[in-house]
Parts: C-alpha cells; sequence; structure tokens
C-alpha cells in the first residue's frame, strides 16, 4: 500500500488529511469518520477531541482505543514530502521490526519528531 501527501488526494480537515472519497462523518466526537484500514477488510472510527490536553486524535478499532497527538500528522505530512509524496506504509506485527524506508519504520523510530 502506498501513503500519499498528495493534496489532490486529501481534504485537510482541522490539520488532519483524510482521503476524501472513502470517508464518512466530520471528526467530531459525535459524529466520528468511519474509516477503512489499509487492507480495506476492517473498519474503524476516528475523531479529534479538543477537550483532552492536549488535543488528541481518538480511533477506536472494536473494543481498543488508541489516543494520538495531532502533531504527528504533520510530521507525517512532512516527511511523505521528503521521499517525493510518497512511501509505502508497512504492516509487520509490532513484535517485529518494521521495514525499512516505511511509514511504520518512520513511526516507531525514536528520531522522528514525536520520539516514536
Amino acid at each position: 500500500m502506498r501513503f500519499s501527501a498528495n493534496p489532490l488526494r486529501s481534504t485537510i480537515q482541522k490539520g488532519v488529511a483524510i482521503p476524501s472519497q472513502k470517508v464518512k462523518g466530520t471528526g467530531a466526537k459525535e459524529n466520528p469518520w468511519v474509516l477503512k484500514t489499509p487492507p480495506g477488510t476492517s473498519g474503524f472510527t476516528a475523531y479529534r477531541d479538543e477537550t483532552s490536553k492536549p488535543p488528541s486524535i481518538v480511533c477506536t478499532v472494536g473494543t481498543t482505543v488508541l489516543s494520538y497527538d495531532p502533531r504527528t500528522v504533520k510530521d507525517l505530512h512532512a516527511v511523505l514530502k521528503a521521499h517525493k509524496d510518497w512511501m509505502l506504509l508497512g504492516s509487520a506485527d509490532e513484535q517485529k521490526p518494521a521495514a525499512e524506508g516505511t511509514v511504520e519504520a518512520w513511526a516507531r523510530s525514536p528520531k522522528n519528531p514525536m520520539g516514536g
């Protein structure tokens, strides 16, 4: 799977790039974005929580709830631009190392702006 920062393929909503063709919802807690995993086999929801300190993006997959710092989206956009607008996503198990040169490897790296 390719991950692109191409603005023609994304809509920016409150600083978060969301692919425009497949998104339902507004990104509010009451009307979260309804998304699919990269293979398209599972669904999940996400919304921007402005009440948390700092603000966060809350993703729910089944019964698992994960929170992310919205700054990571801006950081990812910058790294994608540095890689000529795309790079492989990656899909290693959490217990295995991520393939070099993937979004996943960058996200896990202590060298990224958020420290991995």
